[in-house]
């Protein structure tokens, strides 16, 4: 029986990943800060991607039913939206904690049970690639990161066996989408220097949202990966095409249109 640590397990992709593999033969651990749906089957651990010691625990309690991972997937992570001279220090350094720091924590802490041949799996973001948007910023400069990252560890552990892939989502109907929208009203309501600005973003970013797809959509994607003999190292999956044209234009001109709808 092959062993997978799911992270972000009761999340909304991290529920249907766990379901797609434990259906599929595999023992899943999911880790994530709260309890969610419980999912039959799921050896589920309370555990903090931010504190290294709670991370540790569950490793060491992992280990004593198998000291070997075939895989990590990580799908913790969460979404903020603020202006970047507004948003507060602490805001700042917590979506970085968790949507890079919580990644890198994870595979360190448990990279002694990988072995030859297991894989690693990061969900990023379409915005990834892209050059940053207003007021959502923050969060895609977490994911180019993390997408930096992640080539540098695949050709590290590549050295080793260990093969890393990317999921780079567009939108995807989970519950991060309702937290964008508490994120997007919150914006809306205490920015004090881009009140008109933020109403206007906020409907651009409900036009993204609207073209998403089921996590069980990325649940067959992880699961190609785990599978694959030669997993590819990026899978792309609902890219928004007007993002893509967008970022395409040069930088100038990509500031000069935003600055006219949103204006």
């Amino acid at each position: 029986m092959k062993n997978i640590l799911v992270t972000g397990a009761t999340g909304g992709m991290g529920t249907e990943i766990s379901k797609s593999l434990i259906a599929k033969g595999y023992r899943v651990f999911g880790i994530d800060y709260k309890e969610g749906e419980k999912i039959d089957g799921l050896n589920f651990f309370n555990c903090d991607v931010t504190d290294t010691e709670s991370i540790t625990a569950v490793m060491e309690k992992i280990r004593e039913t198998t000291p070997v991972l075939d895989a990590i997937v990580h799908t913790a992570g969460i979404y903020d939206m603020d202006s970047l001279i507004e948003m507060s220090e602490e805001r700042f350094i917590r979506i970085f904690d968790i949507n890079f720091f919580g990644v890198f924590r994870i595979n360190k802490i448990f990279a002694p049970m990988l072995q030859k041949g297991s894989r690693i799996v990061i969900t990023s973001s379409e915005l990834a690639p892209l050059d940053p948007l207003p007021f959502n910023g923050i969060y895609g400069i977490t994911k180019s990161v993390l997408e930096k990252y992640a080539f540098s560890l695949r050709m590290e552990t590549n050295l080793l066996g260990i093969p890393v892939s990317i999921i780079r989502p567009g939108a995807v109907k989970t519950n991060l989408i309702g937290a964008s929208n508490v994120a997007i009203k919150r914006f809306v309501d205490n920015t004090k220097l881009y009140t008109c600005n933020a109403k206007k973003f906020n409907k651009i970013v409900e036009s993204v949202q609207a073209r998403n797809i089921p996590a069980s959509k990325i649940a067959d994607l992880v699961l190609e990966a785990l599978e694959s003999k030669h997993p590819k190292y990026l899978y792309n999956i609902n890219r928004n095409p007007l993002l893509l044209l967008l970022n395409a234009l040069p930088d100038k001109m990509q500031v000069e249109i935003l600055g006219l709808i949103l204006k």
